[in-house]
């Protein structure tokens, strides 16, 4: 059992650790009536091994938080008073601290309580239909959009920040009792290291204010600018246990402007701007389209020799493409399960500039129309290494798929088979992939820890 749940409670339950101190606080009602099952959670430390993000010192998160740093938590105000108080500056608080989410924490909630919505954000010169009507590349042509609309669009993109970006500092975990849910919000892990969040379900972290942009791609596109859970310039991460999705509010139903989809939503879990080691572990995706990029840009400089990721046992469901999409670093994607299909599916790993993937024994589950060959996508990259990939296709038979043999004959230029490193960083032996399925979609996400 140690081997199939991983870095799950029950199994350091089981193996026995030290029950950890009682929390609470005398600003939330006290936290110790919560189970020993929850007060052993949030004060566990990422096995050894685990992943990249054990490398160096480890990580720990908040389990030396005293019973003053310990809250549970249950609105925007609490999360942002348990993370040291202040918004615009909760980013240097390297105090150890544990905070556990009670509920639903709604990113657009105002410090009174109060629901916002997007106009209560906007600056008073912006707003959308004039922005339309402005930049329509039939009349403002395929520049990029400048002048007053534009910057009361910036400013209106300010002004959502400072309200929906939750800023976490170094030395936190962060562990959602059973139900808890972060919705419109971004969790921002910027020169934060040592962080772990878990047992989440993270939901429509939406922008208000898309940008376009008439030269990205063909035919432009629209970019919004927040992720569900950020990590940039920050070391030793882990993501576990959670569940990412944009709920009733998916890019699907977005309405097309300038003859593209109107883009609300940008990555689940995106790792950039020099940030590394991080492990995301039994995570759940579903239904979303951008889901991980890992690397700021193509521009060869301070990522080069960051960006070192392990996604292991996580369950992507029913999403569309950067599963994930590496530019410049070692990324092992072990034991993972895809269930990929539809109109809009893309690609699974996005081989970029630099970037050294190590795929090993991924189980695919595939619609009919899903050719395997598709599953890998050449963004500038030159190898990946391949191996132990199984597929099961329209209800067929699961099989051995050599993923990289079925691109490199129907794509150009080939791919090399060797991305020059080998893992060493594995808690566990890897699984076969054919019982990955069985394991993955039970245990991966939110509530499926005995919390």
């Amino acid at each position: 059992m140690r081997r199939i749940l991983g870095g799950a409670t029950v199994i350091a339950v089981l193996l026995g650790a030290a029950p950890a101190a009682a929390v609470a606080s005398p600003d939330v009602p006290s936290a110790d009536r919560l189970s020993w099952t929850a007060r052993h959670l949030g004060r566990q430390a990422l096995p050894a091994r685990d992943g990249w993000a054990a490398d160096g010192p480890g990580t720990t998160g908040g389990s030396a938080a005293t019973p003053e740093r310990s809250r549970v938590v249950h609105n925007r105000a609490e999360l942002v008073a348990a993370l040291g108080g202040d918004n615009a500056s909760n980013a240097t608080d390297a105090t150890p601290k544990l905070i556990y989410v009670d509920g639903t924490i709604d990113g657009f909630e105002g410090p009174d309580g109060t629901a916002l919505d997007c106009a209560d954000l906007a600056d008073p010169g912006y707003r959308l239909d004039a922005y339309l009507a402005a930049y329509d590349p039939a009349v403002w042509g395929r520049v990029a959009p400048s002048g007053p609309l534009e910057e009361a669009r910036v400013r209106s993109v300010a002004n959502q920040t400072r309200q929906t970006q939750i800023n976490v500092g170094p030395n936190t975990t962060i562990v959602g009792l059973r139900g808890a849910r972060l919705t419109g919000l971004t969790l921002m892990i910027d020169r934060a290291s040592n962080v772990i969040v878990r047992h989440l379900t993270l939901v429509d972290a939406r922008d208000c204010f898309p940008a376009w942009s008439p030269t990205d791609g063909e035919a432009g596109n629209w970019n919004s600018q927040y992720d569900q859970i950020s990590v940039r310039r920050s070391e030793n991460v882990w993501v576990d246990h959670n569940t990412f999705t944009d709920g009733d509010n998916p890019d699907s139903a977005q309405p097309v402007y300038f003859g593209r989809p109107y883009q609300v939503h940008d990555g689940s879990l995106d790792v950039t701007h020099t940030a590394s080691l991080v492990t995301a572990s039994w995570n759940r995706f579903s239904g979303r389209d951008k889901l991980l990029l890992i690397g700021s840009s193509n521009t060869v400089g301070p990522d080069v020799g960051r960006l070192r990721v392990t996604l292991h046992h996580n369950l992507f469901d029913g999403v569309v493409q950067r599963l994930p999409r590496v530019r410049f670093g070692q990324v092992d994607v072990y034991n993972n399960h895809y269930r990929l299909g539809g109109d809009d599916f893309q690609y699974a790993l996005g081989v970029g500039v630099q970037s050294a993937i190590y795929a090993q024994n991924n189980f695919f589950t595939l619609d009919a129309p899903v050719d395997p060959a598709d599953l890998l996508y050449d963004w500038g990259g030159t190898a990946v290494t391949e191996r132990g990939s199984w597929v099961r296709q329209g209800g067929g038979v699961a099989r051995p798929v050599d993923l990289l043999a079925a691109y490199n004959a129907t794509h150009d230029p080939d791919l090399a088979a060797d991305a020059g490193w080998t893992p060493t960083l594995r808690r566990d032996p890897v699984l076969p992939a054919p019982l990955i399925p069985v394991l993955v979609g039970p245990l991966a996400g939110a509530d499926r820890l005995p919390i």
